[in-house]
Formats: C-alpha cells, structure tokens, sequence
C-alpha cells in the first residue's frame, strides 16, 4: 500500500537524520576543542599567559627580528605537538563518569585503567550482543567491535534494547552505535558490517582481547570458539531460548593447544553439534525478553570481569583464572540459576589439543565447512501434490461450493484441523478450526505401539473424534507449512483416509501464506 511505502520511507529519513545529528554532534565537540587549543595557542604566542618567557628580556635588547621569529615559531611548533602533561592518569570527566564502579575494591583505578586500554568485539547485535555491550560501553572499555549483517525488524523490538521503532530496517551495526555513542562518546566504536565467516574470521577478531558470542547459530559458535582459540582470545558464550539461557567463559587462560592448563573451549563441551532437526530459533520457539536480556548482562559481567583481573603476587601475569563452568538459567525454576563445573581441555580435542587439526591454514583456505559440520535441515516435501492445497485454493472452498461435497460453504462442510501448540492457537485461529497441537500428534502411538498398558487408548481423544466425521475432508494447517505436512502423513498412518476415500491433506505454506496472500490482516508474529 502507499500508505506503507511512505511510512517505511519516513522511517528511513528520520533514522538518517538522527544517525547525522550524533555524527554532527561529533564533529561540534570536535571543532570546539580544537578551536580551544588554538585560541589557548595563540595566546600563548602572544604571551597572554602566566608562564614566563626566559627569552623576553633577551629580545628587548637588540635580538634581531627574525631570529625572534624563528625562535618563538619553533616553540609554538613545540606546544603544539608535545602531549599534554597530565596530573591525573584519568580524565576530570571519567571520574565523574566512572566513580561509582571506580570506588569499589575489584575495580578501582587500575581496573578502570585495564578497561579503558581495552578492546572487546560483540559479534551479533541482537538480543545478547545489545544489553553486552550497552554495559561493555557504559563502564568504559575503550574500543568495542559490533559484528552483524541484519536489519532492525520490529519483531526485535521487546528484547534488542539498542534499536527503536524509528530504526526499522536500519542495520543493527549502524543501529547500536548510535545509541551507544549516546551513551558514552568516549569510547571508540568499531563497526564490522556483514557476518561472520571463515575466511573473515581471523582477520576480524585479531585486534580485539576479548570476545563477546552473541550469535544464535551453532556453527557461528563453533566458528567463533575455534578462531579465539587459534588467536589466542579469552571467550565469553551465551544462549538464550523461551524462558532458559545457558553461559560459558570458554579458553580462559588462553594458553596455546596443546597446552592443558588453558580454558576449555566450545568444542571441548560439545564436541559434536547438535541434530539439525533439534535446534528451535526464537522465531519458532519464542524468547522473552528479559531472559536474553539477563544472559547479555551476565556475559558483559563476566567480561570485565576477565579485563580488570588483577595481576598475581608473585608476576606480573593475571592471577589464575576461575574454574570454567556452565551457567544455566531457568526463568520459572526455584533456584533460578544453576552451575554445572566443566571439564579441563579435552586431549584429543579437534582444536585446543596437542592433536588439533583445526588450524589457521584451514581457516584461510575455506576447506572448514561449519554449516555443513552443523548440518543443515532441508525444506520438508513429504507430500505429493495431490496430498497439498495452496492458501488461495483453500480461501475459495471456504467461499464458494465444496468440490468434495458440493455442499454450500458452512464451517460443517469439511474440518480444518490447525496443528500449533494451544499458545500460539489462542493467539489467532481461523473461524472454525479445530486445535490438536503438534506435540499431542507426534506422540500418540500407531496400532498401539509404544504404549503402555496404564496408558489410556489413544482412539479415545482427537482420532476418536476425527472418526466420527468420516464423510468430511480434513484440511490441516500449522504455520509454515512444515508441521501440517507430517500430521497428514501421521493421520494417514492411523488410518483416519479410510483407506484412501476420505481426503486428508494440508494448507501449502501455512498461516503465513494465508496472511501473504489472502487475509492481510491475519496476524503476523
């Protein structure tokens, strides 16, 4: 709709203009400073200040005029590329700034001074890497590196706390530099448009101390964890999905493989990733927002803590670093938080071990294949044609005569059976559907197996009912299109087709094509 474009592109114009406000802004603090130093040394030069020219009694009694000149020339050159002598190892304003955390014993000043020399590289700003490194900058580490490739959506909204709605469709990059900017102009923002990859990899962490993974993926974690290994970079990992969350401080001391009293990293845990088919994102799965929330702080925490450990006693190395363990987090559960202590490196680890045979050489080459490590899980087809109905199609059985039937359009002339979990069927549903929720689906038994005597008859529930109804097709839809295939194969298994003379099949594409292309005004989430 026009409405639409000229709304989106408002958006975009005011997210420009705010984005040249702070670099204006910027440039304003800039100029005035420099304006200050050039006043400060023209009126040095002019001798307005309250130092006293050794040289002024000299000059009053006959020096020539052009070695007058070239003497004050050379000492104005002086002034002005000489650093300034500075009484306090920190600014007036860091003080001010920074005093609260600055008085407390584990920082102090030398802890702040730790922070402030620096640098931590924030790879994904989404619902992790936003709160990180929102506390990474507010308590002043001097250099922080933001790594992503992807726009502000409005379903970040509720847990990305850098972007705002007027940034929709900004990159997440330029997003949160602004807002972090505008938090503490002081320290210097790195931006690294684009995502992460094996060939980029080394060259992108290679600068920065410490690493922060606020990635969603397994093979960006794997990819992450192998790289600070090879470079030798402390790392601090966190997951976040539904209400649970999970957090490591990984090759923490990072010692070179080979060498066991190093930190554990992400392959020594989980050596081998997980099924493809397991892994839920939060857009299937749900996440809210103060669980990821909780889990980006908790990485910023375990960040400074690493930055600001004092050096032990006896050298001036960093003193031992904490037993490696695993944070879990549970939003619902009593307690709340758990630990679970972790293992030293494994000896025959693929990275970390005197065998290792992750390398940088492999690293460069690009011969390291981590989607394909990870898996990858195909688009389900398991249906035939004949077996599918496309969204449009279904909307005109809904309207017009009943090719099955010939019956009148009526919510009685076929059932539509809507396979989402009963949360998401509350949120929205078509007139009419019936809900039986994937899981409950997946579960119930064929023919009776795997089923205990105890447990009641399956044919009492959704089959049962289902059975009742043999003269009417069964339409099944879920909301992409992926569940509602494996129903209907399941539906059939059970034998609820009559043996091929009822129709059973599903909705192409789900809830989200009926939005897409019937019903624009079906929500959307």
């Amino acid at each position: 709709m026009a409405s639409e474009t000229v709304i989106r592109s408002l958006r975009q114009q005011i997210a420009s203009c705010e984005s040249q406000l702070h670099h204006l802004k910027r440039q304003l603090a800039e100029a005035e400073y420099q304006d200050q130093q050039q006043r400060t040394n023209l009126a040095s030069e002019q001798g307005v200040n309250t130092r006293p020219d050794p040289l002024a009694h000299d000059f009053s009694y006959g020096i020539h005029d052009d070695f007058k000149s070239e003497v004050l020339a050379v000492l104005a050159q002086s002034e002005k590329t000489a650093p300034p002598q500075r009484r306090w190892p920190l600014e007036a304003d860091e003080y001010k700034r920074y005093g609260r955390q600055l008085i407390m014993p584990e920082i102090g000043l030398q802890g702040q001074l730790r922070l402030k020399g620096a640098s931590v590289l924030v790879v994904g700003v989404g619902g992790l890497g936003c709160p990180a490194a929102a506390y990474l900058v507010g308590a002043g580490v001097g250099t922080v590196g933001l790594v992503d490739g992807d726009v502000v959506e409005e379903s970040n909204l509720h847990r990305q706390i850098l972007h705002s709605t007027a940034k929709v469709n900004m990159t997440k990059v330029e997003s949160a530099m602004i807002a972090l900017h505008s938090l503490n102009p002081k320290v210097e923002l790195v931006p690294h448009q684009g995502r992460l990859t094996p060939e980029t990899a080394l060259s992108t962490l290679q600068s920065y101390d410490l690493v922060l993974d606020c990635t969603d993926t397994p093979a960006s974690r794997y990819l992450i964890s192998d790289t600070c290994v090879l470079l030798g970079k402390p790392l601090v990992s966190a997951s976040a999905l539904r209400t649970d969350g999970q957090l490591m401080v990984l090759n923490n001391p990072p010692l070179p493989p080979g060498n066991t009293s190093g930190g554990p990293c992400y392959r020594c845990v989980f050596p081998k990733p997980p099924p493809p088919e397991s892994v839920v994102s939060c857009g299937d799965g749900g996440i809210l927002g103060p669980v990821v929330g909780t889990m980006g702080i908790l990485q910023a925490l375990e960040a400074i803590k690493v930055l600001t450990k004092k050096p032990s006693a006896s050298s001036n190395e960093s003193a031992p670093a904490d037993p490696p363990s695993l944070l879990i987090f549970s939003a619902y559960a009593s307690p709340m938080f758990r630990t679970i202590r972790l293992r030293s490196r494994k000896l025959k680890c693929a990275v970390c071990s005197a065998h290792a045979t992750v390398t940088r050489e492999a690293l460069n080459s690009g011969s390291l294949d981590y989607v394909q490590f990870c898996g990858t899980v195909n688009p389900i087809d398991a249906l035939t044609s004949n077996e599918r109905i496309s969204a449009e199609n279904y909307a005109k059985i809904r309207l017009d005569v009943n090719p099955f039937t010939g019956l009148e359009p009526s919510k009685d002339s076929h059932i539509l059976l809507d396979v989402r979990e009963k949360v998401q069927f509350d949120l929205c549903n078509l007139e009419g559907s019936v809900n039986v929720p994937f899981s409950t689906v997946s579960s119930t038994p064929i023919n009776g197996r795997n089923r205990t005597a105890s447990e009641p008859d399956p044919e009492v529930g959704w089959i049962s009912e289902l059975r009742q109804h043999a003269d009417k097709p069964i339409f099944v839809v879920c909301r992409l299109g992926n569940d509602s295939q494996i129903t209907v194969k399941k539906m059939k298994e059970l034998g609820l087709d009559n043996e091929g003379q009822r129709w059973i099949g599903d909705v192409r594409g789900g809830l989200r094509a009926w939005r897409n292309n019937v019903d624009k005004e079906f929500p959307e989430y």
